[in-house]
């Protein structure tokens, strides 16, 4: 599983996995207990490995934050996403020093700390994403040479 296969779904709770296209949108399975539902076309659906958060300097992706919780936490879930603001910003402070603190808000670090848990409670560990751009061009390079 990987965080590329990984979706939000605008109004529904929790976390789903890509299963497959349909005719009226896609087929996604809950992470929570499993059930497969159709997220329609009109469903707004972001997919975890395309989210990036706000720094003072640049954008850092959620996988790069998911990877710091994971190793801040030694493997294990982390606070509720229920905690007071405070925990929730001291938290986002220690795994991302630099976030921009007017444009990262509360709900914001609530909604990536609640995703990093559902992760972690699905048995998700590695939170790496790939990088197809670049070995495609990597082998045009070698196709070119070969010829």
């Amino acid at each position: 599983m990987k965080l590329k296969d990984i979706l939000s779904i605008s109004g529904q709770p929790g976390l789903y996995k890509y299963i497959a296209q349909s005719k009226n949108g896609v087929i996604v399975e809950s992470l929570a207990d499993g059930k497969r539902s159709n997220a329609t076309s009109s469903s707004r659906v972001s997919a975890l490995g395309e989210i990036s958060v706000y720094t003072e300097t640049d954008e850092v992706s959620l996988a790069s934050i998911f990877t710091s919780m994971f190793e801040k936490c030694e493997g294990k879930e982390t606070i509720s996403h229920k905690s007071s603001p405070d925990q929730l910003k001291e938290l986002f402070g220690e795994v991302l020093p630099d976030y921009d603190r007017d444009r990262v808000h509360v709900s914001d670090m609530k909604k990536i700390i609640s995703w990093y848990n559902i992760l972690v409670a699905a048995g998700m560990t590695d939170f790496s994403v790939e990088e197809p751009e670049d070995e495609e061009v990597e082998t045009d390079g070698e196709e070119e040479a070969g010829q």
